[in-house]
């Protein structure tokens, strides 16, 4: 991906160096070993339809109030200190995450989806709020932010003006970002420090959106953001229609047998119950494409690898709807 970087990298990474990552952990597995077990998504294919209103899968982050109306779920930033953010109430270990919404206009304002784990694992999509022709891809493993050249861009229409259905298909061996069913970055477990840097652990799935161009933020923060944010043109409103998830390892719980973070050591819990007996089954993941998703990772349309398409920075910006933070 270096061959990617845009020539300004190496300014902005000067700035970038001195933001830290804005995702946090109640307790990570990997400094800790009396974390509790992860509660896995075990009814999959997940879908929700904000269209009809609010789910009781999702659990809503402080001071966030939502509307809901004709385009779904409406995210809202009003003042400097809105981050109004949805984080499912289950983990999936590897999967599939479809999207279809609508991201805030608004320069220094970020809207994301995200995947994150318990030991800092992230997929991150990420809009700049002032740049309505792209869209952010992004990825950290275990939390390093020793480096800054992850973040790829992609073209897409219009992004602040109109839906798109946007996907991240997770397995093993790859992650595979798509565009209305045209993957457009894919990842190997390879070509993340030979997978040291690879997301491979348990996450939830975040929806979120603040503003990351005020005063209170770094000077790095605010470059990569865009700029500072004018509130006097708020309010600045992410709309989430419609997202579904599928789980390739189900399970009722996710055990980290031990404190490497790797996904061999995650073992998928299930047990079921009938009027004789009770059953315990132990397993590691498994992962497929099958479900929502086809073998190539996109849901439907062109799944023609445009992999080398976007444009590279070593810019990064945050991926949850934190206002104290924003690059990981």
């Amino acid at each position: 991906m270096s061959s990617r970087i845009w020539a300004t990298g190496a300014l902005l990474s000067s700035f970038l160096l001195s933001v830290s990552a804005q995702l946090s952990t109640s307790c990570n597995p990997t400094v800790n070993a009396t974390c509790p077990t992860d509660v896995g998504l075990t009814d999959s294919p997940f879908s929700t339809d904000f269209t009809k209103g609010k789910s009781t899968n999702w659990t809503a982050a402080i001071g966030t109030n939502l509307v809901y109306g004709t385009n779904g779920a409406e995210f809202i930033v009003k003042t400097k200190t809105d981050a109004p953010t949805l984080t499912t109430d289950f983990y999936i270990f590897f999967g599939y995450v479809e999207v279809k919404m609508r991201s805030a206009s608004g320069t220094g304002v970020i809207s994301s989806v995200v995947l994150a784990s318990d030991d800092l694992d992230e997929i991150d999509w990420e809009w700049l709020g002032g740049n309505n022709t792209n869209v952010e891809t992004n990825y950290f493993g275990k939390g390093n932010t020793t480096s800054y050249d992850r973040a790829i861009y992609y073209p897409v229409s219009t992004p602040n003006d109109k839906m798109h259905t946007y996907g991240i298909n997770w397995t093993e061996s790859a992650i595979v970002w798509s565009i209305d069913g045209t993957k457009v970055r894919t990842l190997a477990y390879s070509d993340a420090v030979g997978g040291k840097n690879f997301p491979q652990t348990p996450c939830k799935v975040s929806l979120g959106v603040w503003a990351a161009g005020t005063s209170s933020q770094s000077e790095g923060t605010i470059t990569w953001a865009g700029g500072l944010t004018n509130f006097d043109d708020a309010p600045f409103t992410m709309y989430v229609e419609s997202v579904k998830i599928e789980n390739y390892s189900p399970g009722l719980n996710y055990e980290w047998s031990d404190q490497t973070g790797d996904y061999k050591s995650i073992k998928v819990l299930d047990t079921t119950t009938d009027s004789n007996s009770t059953s315990t089954e132990t397993g590691t993941a498994t992962s497929n494409s099958g479900g929502l998703s086809n073998p190539d990772g996109v849901v439907s349309g062109n799944s023609s690898d445009v992999s080398n398409t976007g444009t590279g920075t070593s810019g990064s910006g945050s991926a949850s709807a934190s206002a104290s933070s924003s690059a990981q």
